[in-house]
């Protein structure tokens, strides 16, 4: 049970989306992003108080400070599932408390200072509540608009002042920050990515973790025949990465040897597919290992020669596992969009010797024949050496915020 409101308390309102679609199942959605966003907020150091009504989640700081609460906020902002982010006033059930808070409200808010218009939007969660929310509406506005002088724009206003009662305090806010939105992470089960050092993967384990599914990571380094480059740079994505999820795990395979016995058995244009599928094959033991269901990947259509989609369907069969593409349909410009707002941008663009490079071929094939990959496997022994690379992983748990 909550404690009662202070005169005007800060506190955080969440909104949530896909998740109040969800009918009978909806419960256990709900239990899944309320301990998600438990466990992203132990790493704030703030203690809190969580509860739940009507499609909000609400916050509180133990503390009651306005900069824990802002804190709590922020860190909300990463957590799957949630749509909006409000900073609110948490005040008692009158309307001279609700007034208050509004007033408070548009007096912070940038817009008053420009001469704004406004409009307030009441709504009453509770029915029982004795005054009405158009009631509401016509006695805060009349003050807001008699105290700052502002106009009322009901249709497209500058300043909107949200009041919600609810089953034992008022909820008071203007601006919310946007949420990650999607479903909880962790609700969809478990997939293994593919995580080069490049722009792609990074974004498409963002999309994957939105929709629902917890992520591992499997990064192959070309060690010995490069340097660990590539290895720190997938360290890096992986930290960055770990705001959405939390426990994060990056594996690391050195790959450089297992290119050397590639190169050695087959056609230079099929050398890059034999990597893939062997990088597949090996993908899929850990997966396997980790109870994981699904290997993702950061292929797009046609982006490169590999990515075709005859080459697509070769990488397929090398594994019984799904193999998601959730990029498969956007273009380098969109992906890119994307990487800058999940701040992997500037770490994908870092330099370093990516172990693809080692048997980059002048001529890729474009549409590798299925049979003569099955050839040059059968010659490298494939299963045997997944089996072994899969068994050389290095595990490592970056942590968000971690030095």
């Amino acid at each position: 049970m909550p404690l009662a409101p202070a005169a005007g308390e800060p506190c955080v309102l969440l909104k949530l989306g896909e998740i109040v679609l969800k009918g009978k199942n909806r419960h256990q959605f709900e239990q899944r992003l309320q301990s998600n966003i438990r466990k992203a907020l132990a790493s704030t150091g703030v203690g809190v108080d969580l509860w739940q009504r009507s499609g909000v989640i609400v916050i509180r700081a133990g503390s009651g400070l306005a900069e824990d609460v802002e804190k709590l906020a922020r860190r909300l902002e990463d957590v799957m599932g949630i749509v909006i982010v409000h900073r609110a006033q948490r005040v008692p059930k009158d309307v001279e408390s609700m007034t208050k808070a509004a007033l408070e409200a548009v007096a912070q808010h940038p817009m008053t200072g420009r001469g704004g218009s406004f409009a307030v939007r009441p709504r009453r969660r509770d029915k029982r509540f004795p005054i009405t929310s158009s009631q509401i509406g016509i006695s805060v506005g009349s003050e807001i608009n008699v105290k700052f002088g502002l106009p009322v724009n009901l249709k497209n206003p500058d300043i909107t002042v949200s009041i919600e009662v609810d089953r034992d305090e008022v909820f008071v806010y203007t601006d919310g920050a946007p949420g990650q939105g999607g479903l909880p992470v962790g609700s969809s089960g478990r997939g293994l990515v593919l995580m080069s050092g490049g722009i792609d993967s990074p974004v498409a384990a963002y999309r994957m973790m939105r929709r629902g599914l917890r992520v591992d990571y499997l990064h192959f380094s070309g060690m010995p025949f490069t340097g660990p480059e590539s290895i720190y740079k997938a360290y890096a994505l992986v930290r960055e990465l770990d705001k959405f999820q939390g426990d994060s795990r990056l594996f690391v395979v050195p790959f450089g040897k297992a290119q050397q016995q590639i190169k050695s058995a087959g056609e230079d244009r099929l050398a890059i597919i034999a990597q893939r599928r062997l990088m597949l094959k090996t993908a899929e033991i850990v997966a396997e290992r980790r109870r994981a269901g699904a290997l993702i990947t950061g292929d797009s259509l046609g982006q490169v020669a590999s990515q075709t989609l005859v080459n697509m369907t070769a990488l397929d069969d090398a594994v019984d596992l799904p193999i998601l593409r959730p990029l498969v349909g956007m273009d380098k410009s969109e992906i890119m969009d994307q990487a800058r707002r999940i701040s992997t941008l500037s770490i994908s663009e870092l330099p370093d010797e990516d172990c693809c490079s080692l048997l980059a071929p002048r001529r890729p094939e474009t549409a590798a024949r299925i049979a003569d990959l099955r050839q040059i496997e059968k010659r490298l022994d494939a299963e045997e050496l997944a089996e072994q690379l899969a068994d050389s992983v290095q595990e490592h748990r970056p942590v968000y915020g971690s030095d």
